[in-house]
């Protein structure tokens, strides 16, 4: 295994690329897709499982985790990896998000947030320095930036000051995370919906110069148009030798359109939620399993999916586990799911590695356009 981070181009298809993340870990095939192990945990799926999935990295969230059940005692405990039995990669976030998301009354200065714990309402801190404490004690192989990340819309103004902030945020992050050889530390472009401000960003990031670039405030409520719209000139604006990566994305006509812009990374806890609410991803798009439509179909969710729940079970078996209420619902739907994410990655990669990405990305609207298969 290689003892330092890298990253290596294979083949691009227009801006669509393809490579290798080389961590101490292990490889991450790009574009990735990053399941999301919120807790230590990605819901209702063994570790084991979802490497079978095809997944070479995970996502660890570190304001959960620094809340429940705390950085230091993970790390008095071996890191997360060996927490959560999960030997390969992990990124986790900064934690900024969730805490403009989750938690109570959050107050914002210069200096980091300070807020109260969405689960017993103890008050913390988190600065750019403390983001990179609790990254390191987690033990996470990619570390995040702390930055703040407005909801859209919001006035031009405050995007303005919000990216200025997040940059001086970036910088300390950098200072704070130090020389780790091995780890790496990836910065996140802000901006909003706004060029200018984009490539103000962007500038800002290659000048303290990180490990990867993401391109945050996306899939933050704006709308597919107006994220691909910004995805059409984000992502030329990072550098190219690293890996870019969009965060907390997305639907697979996102993931798609996203990596045919130019980014190599993605996460989201879409499929693993939408398992536990009966919603299953199939190459003809979404099927709803609490329909009474399949309660005597002997059918499999998708016949072309080679995974244990298509290969073992029928939709009238996961309508009925659904209905009943059994646990083993969310199991089999999360596993489909991300098996499913992980073949739509798998079969990007070999399709922009033989230069025909325009071709399967046709093939793969078209099919979701003719819809489910006919009801029996």
């Amino acid at each position: 295994m290689p003892e330092k981070f890298s990253f290596a181009l294979a083949a691009t298809d227009g801006a669509a690329r393809t490579g290798t993340i080389s961590t101490p870990r292990g490889d991450i095939r790009t574009p990735a897709f990053m399941p999301v192990g919120t807790a230590a945990t990605v819901k209702a799926m063994m570790p084991e499982s979802v490497a079978a999935t095809g997944a070479d990295i995970l996502l660890g969230n570190t304001y959960h985790l620094m809340l429940r059940p705390t950085a230091e005692r993970i790390a008095r405990l071996g890191g997360l990896h060996d927490f959560m039995n999960w030997q390969r990669p992990i990124l986790t976030d900064s934690g900024g998000f969730q805490v403009m998301s989750l938690a109570d009354l959050r107050k914002l200065t210069e200096r980091g947030v300070t807020f109260r714990s969405h689960i017993d309402g103890s008050k913390h801190e988190l600065t750019p320095e403390r983001s990179m404490e609790i990254q390191r004690l987690l033990g996470s192989d990619i570390v995040m930036a702390f930055d703040e990340c407005p909801a859209l819309p919001a006035d031009r103004d405050r995007i303005a000051e919000s990216m200025a902030l997040s940059m001086r945020w970036a910088a300390r992050s950098r200072d704070a995370f130090g020389d780790r050889p091995g780890h790496a530390l990836f910065g996140i472009q802000q901006g909003g919906l706004e060029r200018d401000l984009r490539e103000q960003s962007a500038e800002a990031l290659r000048d303290i110069e990180f490990d990867g670039y993401a391109v945050g405030g996306l899939a933050v409520g704006e709308g597919q148009e107006a994220m691909f719209g910004v995805l059409d000139f984000a992502p030329a604006m990072l550098p190219q030798d690293k890996p870019r990566y969009l965060m907390g994305v997305g639907k697979p006509d996102d993931i798609v359109g996203a990596v045919k812009r130019g980014i190599d990374m993605m996460d989201c806890v879409l499929p693993s939620r939408s398992g536990r609410t009966g919603q299953a991803w199939t190459r003809r798009g979404q099927v709803n399993i609490k329909n009474a439509r399949h309660q005597d179909d002997p059918r499999p969710l998708d016949e072309a999916c080679t995974c244990p729940t298509c290969r073992g079970y029928s939709r009238a078996y996961l309508h009925h586990v659904f209905r009943a209420g059994e646990m083993i619902s969310g199991m089999l739907l999360t596993w489909h799911n991300l098996h499913y994410y992980q073949e739509l990655m798998s079969e990007m990669r070999a399709a922009i590695s033989e230069a025909r990405f325009a071709a399967w990305e046709a093939s793969f609207h078209d099919l979701r356009a003719e819809g489910d298969i006919a009801q029996l």
